[in-house]
Formats: structure tokens, C-alpha cells, sequence
């Protein structure tokens, strides 16, 4: 686990919670979020105490500054493909991966981690694309600072997923695909990317 840190940047911030380096700073210029700017510059610093304070009041979950890792959450009815998932990651540092079986159990996972990645077989029988889009944006909708649920990066698999069915889930709100069985190297190559270009939004 990497040592917390007393005074964090925005974009440190952003990604504890979750959210967009603009949203924090918004955050910040409405007085919601409290901190200070650096002396001659427009950097902003956010002090821990006050972070905390700030998620505590709007049910933020905190988890994200006990960890700092980029959380990645497995909806797959095979845990075969979670724990080899896990192993890759494992070798990778600042990763944590959670594992759900079924889209019920996925959902409160989502709620009280707020994962930065979410991965999700989209042939099980209870999951439908279209739902768990609105499920996330849902959620982002019914918190009063917005954490950005709907930023979660949301990646698709199937076994023999064709491009045109990965295009789909593109248009239906998921960041990403992939063809079951895939190189989990191709899986981090995916992630790292679409988290950057999230987190950059």
C-alpha cells in the first residue's frame, strides 16, 4: 500500500474520487471542497482532513485514499477469468481487482467501491449493456457533488465478440471491448488507456 499523503494536487484527488481534474477544481472554486492555491500560480493543493470531510459529507466512498490503486471490477460468471486477471495485475503495481458473478452482486460492488474500470461479460443472463449504462449514469445522477459513476471506465467481453457487435456496445455508452480469450497484457494495454483518457476528460 503506497504512503498517504498529507496535501494532495487535483488531479490526485480525481482519481481518489473517482471524477474529472475539472470537477474537482470546480469543487474548489465554489468553496464545496476547501484547500489553498500555490503562491504565484493557479495550482490548487487540497489538504487530507479536508478531503475526507468533503467525502464523509457526500458519501464518497473513502476507500480510494486508503488504497490510491486504479480499481478494477470483473463481472464474469468463470472466476477462472477473475483470479487470472487478479495474478496479471497482481504483477502490476497500484491495481486492485474485485470479482462479481452476477450482475446483482456487481451492482453493490459499484455502489460501495466505486471502481475506475469496470469489466463486464455481456453474454451473462442477467446483464443487459443498456441497463448497466443507466445504472451508472443513475448513480452519478443521485449524488449531490456527481463522482462521476459514468466515468467509470466500462469495458465489454464475449466470447468470439465480433467488431460489429463491440461497435454496439461503443454506441450504447461502454469505453472499450474486447473477443474472449484475450492476452490479459491486451486487457492492461485497454485499461491504461481508456482510465488516462477518463481521468484526462
Amino acid at each position: 500500500m503506497r504512503e498517504v499523503k498529507n496535501v494532495l494536487t487535483t488531479g490526485e484527488v480525481a482519481k481518489i474520487c473517482n471524477v474529472a481534474p475539472r470537477t474537482v477544481s470546480k469543487w474548489f472554486d465554489n468553496g464545496h471542497l476547501r484547500g489553498y492555491r500555490i503562491p504565484g500560480s493557479k495550482d490548487r493543493r487540497i489538504p487530507l482532513d479536508h478531503l475526507v470531510h468533503f467525502m464523509r459529507s457526500h458519501n464518497i466512498p473513502l476507500n480510494g485514499i486508503e488504497s490510491g490503486h486504479t480499481r478494477v471490477l470483473v463481472l464474469d460468471s468463470e472466476t477462472g477469468i477473475g483470479e487470472a486477471i487478479r495474478s496479471t495485475l497482481a504483477e502490476k503495481d497500484g491495481y486492485e481487482v474485485l470479482a462479481a458473478t452476477s450482475a446483482i452482486e456487481a451492482g453493490a460492488i459499484v455502489e460501495q467501491h466505486r471502481p475506475h474500470v469496470f469489466l463486464v461479460d455481456v453474454t451473462l443472463p442477467d446483464v443487459s449493456p443498456k441497463v448497466i449504462v443507466r445504472f451508472l449514469r443513475s448513480l452519478s445522477d443521485h449524488t449531490p457533488v456527481k463522482p462521476a459513476c459514468r466515468t467509470i471506465c466500462l469495458i465489454g467481453m464475449a466470447t468470439g465478440l465480433s467488431d460489429s457487435q463491440g461497435q454496439a456496445l461503443l454506441q450504447e455508452g461502454f469505453q472499450g471491448y474486447l473477443s474472449k480469450p484475450f492476452e490479459t497484457s491486451a486487457l492492461v494495454q485497454l485499461i491504461e488507456a481508456e482510465v488516462a483518457a477518463t481521468v484526462g476528460a
